[in-house]
């Protein structure tokens, strides 16, 4: 714990000395620790402050007590994001050490935008962030609206460190630059087909519907009960591309893949088929691996908006919006290794953070302890 606060002494205060009260990694505190302990929106962490005030003395300075959620909110909004990113990933490095068993990393890149940041005279922030196959943010840039994926996705990939890793990025984001740049930062890349590449759709879709050349492909499908039906996933894949008219379009491209999803409920069935190009050499396990791997960044997005009603904020200040989306993600990436098994075998994420903000004494040093 030490080490965190020695580390919040670090952030930039770009407030003028004499005006300032309230210390600003007392803030960052505050925040980090209400976020975990159930606190939505700048009213309840002020709340959780009073509550635990003379707890967190233990560790936190608070010359003048517990800011008001006005204070809290303003300050917030000065903190650089890039000292909160750097925050999160030294926090992250702690909690995973270094990160287990050498298995390829699938990190799933989407949009979310903060619904509750718009207002009759702004867009809402619309923020693309990356997500490994752990289920852990570890990185997110900043947009004002969803067209700008195309421009963020590569800001975003330049600050990571993807060398030997699977990308997987939804349609929005399949465009020759962004294939390039994960293949020359020594990473596969895994992106989803629509319209918006020209004929490309429509090539790969006709190649997988002749059915000799389906035969040729290698295959693997699974069967699974989900959500009250019945769910066959099938996966087909294919080297075979030298007919492609845009193959030198794309670097590194070495694969197609079509999927098809049946699920048969209450009687109905529905079936739904995609399209994927990517660098993976011609192994379908792998290729099957990795879309199903992307579903962690769309359920991430879901507890975002569901566990941490991120939508229902209506933090207007876009900074101090896409701050509270950093503390958020650093409170989410830290509940999903928090064991309170000697309460309940399986609990909910958002379970824990009632658990931990009914006595968030009581549970500190599990959570710092991680």
């Amino acid at each position: 714990m030490n080490n965190i606060i020695q580390w919040l002494e670090v952030a930039e205060d770009i407030r003028q000395p004499w005006k300032v009260k309230h210390l600003m990694k007392d803030i960052i505190a505050i925040v980090f620790f209400a976020s975990l302990a159930n606190a939505d929106d700048w009213g309840a962490i002020y709340l959780f402050g009073v509550m635990n005030e003379k707890f967190l003395r233990k560790y936190l300075e608070l010359p003048y007590g517990i800011p008001s959620h006005d204070t809290i909110q303003r300050v917030f909004s000065m903190v650089s994001p890039e000292y909160l990113q750097a925050f999160r990933k030294r926090w992250d490095e702690v909690m995973n050490g270094s990160g287990g068993a050498k298995v390829r990393r699938i990190l799933g890149i989407d949009g979310k935008t903060q619904r509750g940041n718009a207002t009759t005279n702004q867009k809402a922030n619309h923020i693309v962030s990356a997500v490994d196959d752990r289920g852990f943010c570890i990185g997110e840039v900043l947009t004002q609206e969803k067209s700008n994926e195309i421009t963020a996705i590569p800001e975003l990939l330049s600050t990571l460190n993807i060398k030997d890793n699977i990308v997987t990025i939804d349609a929005m984001g399949c465009q020759t630059n962004i294939a390039a740049l994960i293949w020359k930062k020594r990473a596969d890349y895994l992106l989803a087909l629509k319209g918006n590449q020209g004929t490309l759709f429509d090539d790969v879709k006709l190649y997988f519907d002749d059915p000799d050349f389906l035969a040729k492909c290698v295959n693997t499908s699974t069967l699974e009960k989900a959500h009250g039906g019945i769910e066959r996933r099938e996966y087909w894949q294919t080297d075979d591309i030298h007919w492609l008219p845009q193959l030198k379009e794309w670097k590194g491209l070495e694969t197609i893949i079509m999927t098809r999803n049946t699920i048969t409920k209450n009687g109905a069935t529905t079936v739904e088929t995609r399209y994927f190009i990517s660098s993976l050499p011609k192994d379908v396990e792998e290729a099957a691996r990795a879309i199903r791997g992307h579903w962690m960044v769309e359920s991430y997005h879901w507890h975002l908006d569901v566990t941490f009603r991120e939508d229902a904020n209506k933090t207007a200040e876009k900074d101090a919006a896409f701050n509270l989306n950093i503390m958020r993600k650093m409170a989410l990436n830290t509940l999903k290794l928090v064991d309170l098994s000697s309460i309940m075998k399986r609990m909910s994420i958002k379970n824990k953070r009632y658990i931990i903000g009914a006595n968030f004494e009581q549970y500190f040093e599990t959570l710092m302890n991680l």
